[in-house]
């Protein structure tokens, strides 16, 4: 039996947060421990956690918002997708499907497991998930440390099956760790975040921004990061030329997670086909950087330039917000994941 929680706005310092002149923002929901989101065919907001191992689902009413806990007691339930009128959801080393979830809510007939066969280690486990153009369900698999030579056949790569769970396949592989990617809505090719490693100090590794224009390709872990970073024990084992190289460097220790191409109408010209990128922010850097959301803009697969688009959740080295993913609705506006926070943010356009 689904149940329901609080949806009341709570108390965050949203005039602490910078947006471009004529955006604003506003708690859209309260959801504890909100991860990954993904959008239903009847505007309903399906969002995974970590630990709290709970999967919601939020739909909207005449304004009023309600939160729905559809799954509980899931382990680390992070990735959400929607095909075909069913909810897709990762926990670890299997993949869930609720069929006709939309007009269920109320009470959501038993998950069918499409697949257990993903590792079970739980280093680097919350998996992303979205459906391609191709309409496979592409799924991540972190590595298996921090840095080493795992099996490069079942960590550090992006997978993609059937919606039944069949014909897996290694779409791409030294891809260290990405919790998020997305579709060019006019190339229809794959672009990706990718965590690199830690413990190489402050300002090394770079994180990445990916561009993948085909399957098959190697993007470097663990031997190397960014353009050129070498690994400090493994990069010499290795040539990073040889490695497809970041489409962009992201600052290191930024933790780059969710990203979504704007495919709205809200937002001024200059904003469609733009990638935002969640970045969730740092955790050992002596001085934390990331918490914020940048935009890239892009001309075809070029990107023109970077740049901050959403900052504020970091204040004199303290954070009280991590954003984590992005989902752009129907109307134009974008949903903003906060798991520190335990809220979804809404930000929108109107002309200054």
């Amino acid at each position: 039996m689904a149940s329901q929680i609080n949806a009341q706005e709570p108390e965050l310092p949203l005039d602490k947060i910078k947006l471009p002149p004529g955006f604003s923002i506003s708690v859209w929901a309260k959801v504890p421990d909100a991860r990954t989101m993904a959008l239903g065919d009847q505007g309903t907001v399906f969002v995974g956690s970590k630990a709290a191992g709970n999967v919601y689902a939020i739909t909207e009413k005449e304004g009023s918002r309600q939160v729905h806990i559809i799954a509980s007691k899931l382990k680390m339930p992070t990735g959400v997708a929607f095909h075909d009128g069913a909810l897709f959801v990762s926990s670890v080393n299997k993949i869930l499907r609720f069929d006709h979830i939309e007009v269920t809510l109320d009470q959501p007939a038993p998950a069918r497991i499409i697949t257990a066969d993903y590792p079970k280690e739980t280093y680097h486990a919350e998996r992303f998930m979205a459906f391609g153009p191709d309409g496979r369900l592409y799924v991540s698999i972190g590595s298996s440390c921090n840095a080493c030579e795992d099996n490069s056949d079942h960590f550090a790569l992006i997978s993609r099956i059937q919606p039944d769970g069949t014909g897996y396949e290694i779409f791409a592989k030294g891809v260290r760790n990405s919790e998020g990617f997305d579709w060019h809505p006019i190339t229809k090719e794959l672009w990706f975040t990718d965590i690199s490693r830690e413990w190489m100090g402050d300002n090394l590794p770079p994180d990445e921004l990916n561009h993948a224009s085909g399957s098959g390709l190697h993007f470097g872990y663990p031997y190397c990061y960014g353009k050129e970073v070498s690994d400090p024990k493994l990069g010499a084992k290795r040539d990073c030329n040889k490695f497809t190289p970041p489409a962009i460097e992201l600052n290191p220790h930024v933790a780059p997670m969710g990203i979504r191409f704007y495919n709205g109408t809200m937002f001024p010209t200059e904003y469609h086909n733009s990638i935002f990128i969640a970045e969730h922010g740092s955790w050992n850097r002596s001085r934390k950087v990331g918490y914020q959301i940048e935009r890239v803009q892009l001309n075809a697969n070029k990107i023109i330039k970077k740049e901050t688009f959403a900052e504020g959740w970091l204040q004199e080295n303290q954070a009280w917000g991590r954003p984590v993913d992005i989902l752009v609705m129907s109307d134009g506006a974008l949903l903003v994941s906060d798991d520190m926070a335990g809220v979804i943010y809404r930000i929108s356009y109107s002309q200054p």
